[in-house]
């Protein structure tokens, strides 16, 4: 997948495409039913396959600190479209240029010129340009004068209801890991390079590999039990924590991953962290020795999880 980082960047050979615009914000299986639609056209047409997306995204622009957290950071989101045959992603940077477009000027200048789209998909209440004017019917009625197919994404129903990522968000907040799973088609998966922490876990008797997540709040927190991809012997099963670990004055989300049975560098090594089942939500501690007491427990009840049948975990909660 070719990653084009703004639209200063596309250049003639990126015009005829089929396209389809949104935050995919964890690439959940309603996405992925999109991404096959656009992938079957584009096979039928003999045209590579382009996703538009933003960063950040919209909502976070309008709203700054009062938009809904992400369910996954940028690197992840790549790393997601990159299985289902996305040949390209265009990730506009969403600032107040683009904020101020109008909704003719987008399509004139973006789809028509530069994208060159012959076939466009959108959620039927996808809005855009200046003041949210765009709407699906815009986008129809320009699709006739230039020349491009419009249509809009089907409802990706699970147990009646639309798979959304907003109903993802209200199960990762509620530790319900097995319905996310469910949801997103796949683990919920963290992933990004080890970096130095303040070196407050080995003191403690459980010694952290770090991974930074960013400064958009995360949908995820709290502590669970973990596998981890990206050494040797993987999976390795461990305990995490993803918050801002309020006990020792922490300011940056991170996510903290104590492998069990293992002693080695893990500094600038990638990782995938799968998070697997809830164990407690994030919380402060009156000394580093409740703090440790606690953690104690934590690791203990995650080699429990992993020790049970599968079948044994909790309904909801996992």
């Amino acid at each position: 997948m070719e990653l084009i980082r703004g639209a200063h960047n596309l250049r003639p050979r990126h015009r005829g495409s089929v396209v389809t615009i949104g935050n995919f914000d964890g690439v959940h299986l309603g996405h992925q039913a999109v991404l096959g639609q656009l992938a079957e056209k584009g096979a039928e047409l003999g045209l590579p396959t382009t996703v538009v997306s933003f960063e950040p995204l919209p909502r976070e622009y309008f709203t700054g600190g009062r938009a809904p957290p992400r369910l996954q950071r940028f690197r992840d989101k790549c790393l997601a479209l990159r299985r289902f045959s996305v040949d390209r992603l265009l990730c506009l940077r969403f600032n107040a240029a683009l904020a101020r477009m109008c909704p003719e000027d987008f399509i004139r200048i973006l789809l028509v010129e530069q994208l060159g789209v012959r076939y466009l998909v959108v959620g039927d209440d996808f809005r855009f340009g200046r003041q949210r004017a765009g709407d699906f019917q815009t986008l129809k009625e320009a699709g006739k004068v230039h020349g491009f197919e419009v249509t809009h994404m089907h409802t990706f129903p699970i147990d009646g209801e639309r798979v959304s990522s907003t109903r993802i968000r209200r199960a990762l907040t509620l530790g319900r890991m097995t319905e996310a799973e469910k949801l997103l088609g796949r683990r919920y998966r963290i992933s990004g390079r080890v970096v130095h922490g303040d070196k407050q876990g080995k003191p403690l008797g459980f010694p952290t590999a770090n991974l930074l997540l960013g400064p958009s709040p995360m949908a995820i927190r709290g502590v669970h039990a973990v596998e981890v991809f990206g050494l040797p012997g993987e999976p390795l099963q461990g305990v995490a924590n993803a918050g801002t670990r309020p006990t020792l004055g922490g300011m940056q989300n991170r996510l903290e991953v104590h492998l069990f049975d293992f002693d080695g560098d893990l500094y600038g090594r990638h990782l995938q962290v799968d998070l697997l089942h809830h164990l407690r939500d994030e919380q402060r501690f009156p000394s580093l020795d409740a703090l440790r007491a606690q953690i104690t427990l934590d690791a203990a009840q995650a080699r429990q999880f992993f020790a049970a049948p599968t079948s044994s975990a909790p309904h909801g909660t996992d």
